[in-house]
């Protein structure tokens, strides 16, 4: 593929570079290395927590906000990727980054 496409780089793409690739998305979407470490199987979070250093968040974070007052509400909008930010009032409020960032 390499020489066909004339991309010498693609020679340096392993398994591991996909791995590694995976866990850095995988916390930039979370931000849970709890999680991370255990997609990846490792006992350590030591080593898990190298791949934080690699996700760069946006200067100007813009959100989508949502209210939810009922339980299937709250439901809805985790299914959709929001996350829940506080209550005020009796309704939850949540939040979705408006753009997208490496990827997710």
């Amino acid at each position: 593929m390499a020489h066909k496409l004339g991309n010498p780089r693609i020679l340096q793409i392993h398994c591991h570079t996909l791995r590694h690739w995976k866990a850095t998305i995988e916390y930039a979407r979370t931000k849970d290395i709890l999680y991370v470490q255990k997609l990846l199987g490792r006992k350590s979070l030591k080593n898990t927590l190298r791949y934080t250093q690699l996700v760069a968040l946006p200067q100007n974070e813009e959100y989508i906000c949502k209210v939810a007052e009922t339980v299937e509400g709250t439901k809805d909008l985790v299914e959709a990727g929001f996350e829940y930010v506080t209550e005020v009032n009796g309704v939850k409020l949540f939040r979705k980054m408006k753009t997208s960032y490496l990827g997710t």
